[in-house]
């Protein structure tokens, strides 16, 4: 199976149909309050990222960096195709997020994910890639319907130029 990763700047169709199936699949997760996904206008803004997975063309997952302050950007709209939920799309996704996070000199990754246990799967891949539990940042407040995690990154800039003092 190949997983392809592209920056996406304008919606089709099934990105639509994708992205309201992600909201819809939030509304038994927690109340409207306590709900953080970005609706499909707030994903093209231009504080925004915005990537897709596609699997033999067919999309199978997105994933989202948005700005929050320099160097910090929050993770959002990580969501993957139910069919193809355990394959290893998320985590190439996610791989492919921090990566782009680094290529462009952010230090510093966060997100809000649900409590509840239909994000347990996400839980686990977000601390098998390196997230640890933080405080609410942004606009966030403490919330029993949400869980706040963070990773440090080391921009590619910062490792080129380690590398060269090194030498």
């Amino acid at each position: 199976m190949r997983i392809r990763i592209s920056r996406v700047d304008t919606p089709t169709p099934d990105l639509e149909r994708f992205l309201a199936d992600h909201l819809r699949d939030m509304e038994a997760t927690a109340p409207p309050e306590s709900r953080h996904a970005l609706d499909l206008s707030r994903l093209f803004a231009p504080t925004v990222r915005l990537f897709t997975a596609t699997v033999d063309g067919v999309l199978a997952g997105t994933g989202a960096l948005a700005a929050l302050e320099p160097g910090h950007e929050e993770l959002k709209s990580m969501r993957t195709a139910s069919r193809m939920r355990g394959r290893g799309v998320a985590s190439v996704l996610l791989a492919a997020l921090l990566d782009d996070a680094r290529d462009r000199g952010i230090g510093r990754v966060s997100l809000e994910t649900g409590a509840d246990d239909f994000f347990w799967p996400a839980h686990r891949l977000y601390a098998k890639a390196g997230f640890d539990e933080c405080a609410p940042f942004g606009g966030y407040v403490e919330d029993p319907h949400s869980l706040f995690l963070t990773i440090a990154v080391v921009p590619r800039t910062a490792v080129g130029a380690a590398v060269a003092v090194g030498r």
